[in-house]
């Protein structure tokens, strides 16, 4: 069986290939909204090619989004050219989550996804960090249930602040700079950024520890997760992949 696993993010797209349960195949891709159905077709079919595979292998799609426009731009794709009907993740499929919020059809398909992989894969109760376009943090009770989080601007959001609402402070790589201590723009800037958003991390979970009590993990993933995880200790593990393999287990429930 082999599953194509979309997860369509802000900033980026992320394409995830499955042979059974092992990850095979992934790639990341800059989201952009007016890229039409037959331009992302002919992105993956070239990804697809360098990695040896056909778009005909395809026997399943499934797809997490929150970028509404795209949505239908990949359920057509998966039509037209691969021949499968995706599975859509909303209202009306089997999550194996709970939603313990106020107005569930507010959670984004992604924490909801994040929420089931966290949960299988490290027990509960767990606190799922993402470090995307905004920060997510998400907490999954000791049952699995989700019971809502935070949300805070991302770092990127912060960085490209920065240069655009300043006269002299240049783009930079968001990575941590040598020392806390900046003895030049580049690494003063990273301090703040990267070593500077450590401690509202740190803060954060600990109120959410205090709610959702004794033994709760801490897990990220992200594009700055792994940065961001080798400051602090309160990060016990980073899974990029976490996401996909959400939707590899939802599909997995839906077709059983």
């Amino acid at each position: 069986m082999v599953l194509l696993a979309i997860d369509v993010g802000n900033s980026n797209i992320v394409f995830g290939v499955y042979r059974g349960k092992e990850l095979i195949a992934h790639w990341r891709a800059a989201t952009e909204p007016s890229r039409t159905t037959d331009e992302f077709a002919m992105l993956l079919s070239s990804l697809f090619a360098h990695q040896g595979l056909g778009l005909q292998e395809v026997q399943g799609a499934i797809i997490a989004s929150v970028v509404p426009p795209l949505t239908p731009v990949f359920q057509e794709l998966c039509q037209r050219y691969l021949g499968r009907v995706p599975l859509v993740v909303g209202a009306g499929i089997k999550t194996g989550v709970r939603i313990r919020t106020d107005n569930p059809r507010e959670v984004g398909a992604d924490r909801v996804v994040n929420a089931l992989a966290a949960h299988r894969l490290y027990g509960g109760p767990v606190i799922v960090i993402d470090f995307g376009t905004a920060t997510t943090f998400d907490a999954v009770s000791k049952e699995g249930d989700y019971l809502g989080g935070a949300i805070a601007p991302g770092i990127d959001i912060a960085a490209e602040a920065l240069y655009r609402r300043t006269a002299k402070l240049p783009r930079i790589e968001l990575v941590p700079p040598p020392r806390a201590i900046g003895t030049n723009t580049v690494h003063a800037m990273q301090s703040g950024l990267v070593l500077g958003y450590v401690g509202p991390v740190e803060g954060l979970v600990g109120r959410l520890r205090l709610e959702l009590g004794e033994g709760t993990r801490v897990i990220a993933t992200g594009g700055l997760a792994t940065a961001i995880a080798k400051e602090t200790r309160v990060i016990e593990a980073v899974n990029p992949e976490l996401t996909l393999e959400g939707l590899r287990m939802i599909w997995e429930l839906n077709n059983a």
